[in-house]
């Protein structure tokens, strides 16, 4: 499926520099196709000295899931806020980025429950991958203000 009338801001739990993602290529029920300019040199809010550490793409991949599960939710319904609580099996192929660039955010849905979901996540700069991982989302329960 292909929306153009998504807004990223209102799917993440960021706002401002913070919401990374430009926009959304794709996504159906289990997967998500989205695109992000990095550009370090450009007060990146995770820049450190106008390089970007490569573990600041696992925060790209965060931001698809969330993405998704904002698609995924009922339509005129709130995103059902949630938690990163685990991110495994992160593999980097660069140390970090000090140049822009355009990269292509994947995620894809493995399983889950109304208790929370597991996504895999790739991170590539044309057909170079530069990060891959996996991560786990619980779900905030109403009431739940931990």
């Amino acid at each position: 499926m292909k929306r153009e009338d998504i807004h990223i801001a209102d799917l993440v739990p960021h706002a401002g520099a913070m919401v990374l993602l430009d926009e959304v290529v794709d996504y159906d029920t289990d997967r998500i196709h989205c695109r992000a300019t990095i550009d370090p040199a450009d007060d990146h809010p995770l820049a450190e000295q106008q390089r970007l550490p490569a573990t600041a793409l696992a925060e790209y991949g965060a931001q698809a899931m969330a993405v998704h599960g904002g698609l995924l939710s009922a339509p005129g319904t709130a995103p059902r806020p949630g938690r990163l609580v685990a991110l495994r099996q992160l593999d980097l192929a660069v140390d970090g980025l000090d140049h822009a660039i355009e990269v292509d955010v994947f995620g894809q849905r493995l399983g889950g429950d109304e208790s929370g979901n597991l996504y895999e996540f790739r991170v590539k700069h044309h057909e170079t991958l530069l990060a891959h991982g996996k991560a786990t989302v619980m779900f905030i329960s109403q009431g739940d203000d931990a």
